[in-house]
């Protein structure tokens, strides 16, 4: 074998192993990507039960309950068109409250109902989660300043 095609061989193998790399680097990405949605996204789409999303919109007035061992809360996360029932065990941010802004990482069991694992509340009076205001806007439910 002459040093050209020894040289050609080594150059064929470094693209190949790099084109595996590249390959494993992207198929790892995406399976940590996690998409937003709004609950009218979730009832018009079908779901697979153990695929994570974000679920965002406002905490439905009225709907918040704290079940008897104190740390499993039952809400429901509305963006006034459709509300989705969400089930988070452990401990909510403290400004969580009905009425306000939420984004909630979790997935769905096979009844619908939204099992998270994390709850993202609002930090000041005048922010909302950009996908929610969005989502907001787009059901022409939003009541912020334009």
């Amino acid at each position: 074998m002459t040093r050209k095609r020894r040289r050609l061989y080594l150059v064929l193998f470094g693209m190949a192993l790099l084109g595996v790399a590249t390959a494993l680097m992207l198929n790892a990405f995406s399976d940590n990507l996690v998409f937003f949605h709004t609950p009218s996204d979730v009832t018009a789409k079908s779901f697979e039960q153990d695929r994570r999303f974000r679920l965002g919109g406002l905490v439905e007035e009225e709907s918040v309950k704290k079940a008897e061992d104190g740390m499993t809360t039952h809400f429901r996360i509305t963006d006034h068109d459709n509300a989705i029932k969400v089930v988070f065990k452990g401990s909510l941010p403290d400004l969580f409250r009905e009425g306000q802004g939420v984004v909630a990482e979790g997935k769905l069991d096979a009844s619908g109902v939204f099992l998270a694992s994390e709850v993202l509340a609002k930090h000041d009076e005048n922010y909302m989660p950009p996908e929610v205001a969005d989502a907001l806007k787009k059901s022409g439910q939003w009541k912020g300043d334009e």
